[in-house]
């Protein structure tokens, strides 16, 4: 809200005739204020009817569902308004449009504050998601995460207030993705408006990175579920760990995700080891663990501690990371595709396919045979150059790590005196990061080629091969050796834990100029072979019996027909 101040034109002294007016009694300027308040509030109330009577009757009706369920806290209805209802109505009627104005809905509920403060987060979410956001609604969006976390946080006592476990995920993960959508939007100050500008500078504490990680910190401590996770581990008495607040379902798991939530941040920032300490408290081994409820969370999880582990050079664990999630959502993609996560978690899947061939180049080792084929498909050509090597292989590891790495964010606002000098893109300079210590693994991949076709070899002839001097030839072998052997996670709850192991099947030894090739090979595994295809034979026959008893049952309408 801006005010402007305003001063008199004329300043000169003038001459007041008492007598020539008649005093006015104080009871007329009341009821004249009076008066007007009545007509602004009448044109108020006719604006809100028109605004309710352009509301189709279908979306009057989903709200009166959706707030009548919130009230008697039904979740499993609320699941179904929330996964499927709210969808499907997005799809057909506001699809290129925002969901009807808030004050708008607020003539349907009776301004129930909690639920307008949950619809405003679908409708600006909605916005983020079909429209082009402007800098009011970011301001606004954030004005209203902020309404909804204190309403939780601040609360004398437990919230009585039940929502499925999608929705609280989507709430944390909508958060983080706009306060990254807003640090992006305000280090590009050269396609901002003077306006804008002077609204960001005027405004710094709105998307602050300190507010945001505030939250994320309150959520996970109002909760108590660090140590509800490490009571769970050790045996403990978990309830008495929640305590007050962390019994309830829904500070609990707002807990638990605003943890995963840290590690997207942390990532986002760069700070690969504060991401993986964060989920010290979470066994990735289990099966059941809170984080399998909603999938897009267990993407999200394995996708950031598999890039975690890219950054840290620990490829072999990296690698692991991506096999699992890969293999879940293949064995899973036909249920999401019934879902409304399913862009989502697509768009992941085939981001953490270009990184496992990032990873899969750097550090060869043996992968699951259906996820090493779909692999082969989508990025056969790029890892064949990531081995050639030389400057193709950086241009093809530029490339998928670009498209592939989440989205980073310079944390402090730019200079906004200096509209001019725009800040690095923090992609390119992660990616520099990233290249400076590739760019010695890169030579792996070569010689392993080489060397698995051996068993003795000389100096001089590996050198002939590669077209290289000896000294040059002896330095990549010493970073083979070197690079041979990586911390490897073996499975406890620290994942930055973890032996030094070979992570190759190659090793070799170099005595004078001779090199010395060991290879241990691991049977393959026929039984996975037999058991994927024939699922497909499977697929085929129920496929051809079905075309079958299609056509036999036309032919008999048809015969039908003609009698």
């Amino acid at each position: 809200m801006y005010q402007d101040s305003y001063e008199d034109e004329f300043v000169g002294n003038i001459d007041v005739v008492a007598d020539s007016y008649a005093m006015v009694d104080d009871r007329d300027y009341e009821e004249d204020e009076l008066l007007l308040q009545q007509q602004q509030q009448q044109q108020q109330q006719a604006q809100t009817q028109v605004g309710v009577q352009q509301i189709p009757e279908q979306v009057r009706k989903f709200l009166g569902h959706l707030y009548r369920n919130l009230l008697s806290n039904n979740v499993n209805d609320l699941s179904y308004n929330y996964d499927n209802q709210f969808i499907r109505l997005s799809e057909k009627y506001f699809a290129k449009s925002a969901w009807p104005e808030p004050q708008y809905v607020a003539a349907l509920v009776g301004d129930d504050g909690i639920f307008l403060t949950l619809y405003r987060e679908l409708y600006y979410r909605h916005i983020y998601a079909r429209l082009h956001p402007t800098l009011e609604v970011r301001f606004r969006s954030f004005e209203n995460y902020c309404d909804l976390f204190n309403y939780i946080l601040n609360s004398n006592g437990p919230l009585e207030l039940e929502l499925p476990n999608q929705w609280l995920w989507d709430i944390v993960d909508e958060f983080i993705y706009q306060f990254q959508s807003f640090c992006t939007h305000r280090s590009r100050l050269s396609k901002r408006s003077e306006e804008e500008i002077a609204l960001l500078k005027a405004n710094p504490q709105v998307w602050n990175t300190y507010s945001v990680l505030n939250v994320l910190y309150s959520l996970i401590q109002k909760s108590n579920i660090n140590q509800q996770l490490l009571a769970a581990q050790q045996g403990g008495d978990v309830v008495e760990a929640a305590g007050e607040f962390g019994s309830r379902a829904l500070y609990k798991m707002l807990g638990y995700f605003s943890i995963v939530g840290l590690v997207r941040v942390h990532c986002m920032l760069g700070d690969y080891t504060l991401a993986l300490q964060t989920l010290e408290n979470i066994d990735l081994n289990n099966n059941r663990g809170l984080f399998t409820r909603v999938t897009s969370c267990h993407v999200t999880v394995y996708y950031y501690v598999g890039f975690a582990y890219l950054m840290l050079g620990r490829y072999a664990d990296a690698t692991q990371a991506f096999v699992h999630i890969l293999t879940f959502v293949t064995r899973t993609k036909h249920y999401h595709q019934r879902a409304h996560q399913f862009d989502s978690v697509n768009k992941k899947a085939e981001q953490m396919y270009a990184l496992l061939a990032i990873a899969v180049s750097l550090c060869p080792v043996r992968v699951d045979e259906m996820i090493h084929t779909t692999l082969r498909e989508k990025y056969g050509e790029q890892q064949h150059k990531l081995q050639r090597g030389g400057e193709e292989a950086l241009e093809v590891l530029s490339e998928l790590f670009l498209y592939a790495c989440p989205k980073f964010i310079i944390p402090n606002p730019p200079n906004y005196d200096d509209v001019a000098s725009e800040p690095m893109e923090p992609q390119e300079f992660q990616l520099k990061i990233f290249v400076r210590e590739a760019k010695l693994q890169l030579v792996v991949p070569t010689l392993r080629s080489f060397l698995k076709l051996y068993t003795t070899m000389s100096l001089d002839q590996l050198s002939s091969f590669l077209d290289i001097d000896s000294n040059e030839l002896r330095n990549q072998l010493m970073v083979y050796k070197q690079r041979y052997r990586q911390v490897k996670w073996t499975g406890n709850a620290d994942l930055l834990a973890g032996e030094v192991v070979p992570t190759t099947d190659l090793d070799f030894a170099l005595q004078q100029d001779m090199i010395y090739i060991a290879e241990s090979r691991v049977g393959r595994r026929y039984a996975d072979w037999f058991i994927r295809n024939t699922n497909k034979l499977q697929d085929i026959i129920n496929t051809l019996e079905s075309r079958q008893k299609a056509s036999i049952a036309n032919a008999g309408t048809q015969s039908e027909e003609v009698a």
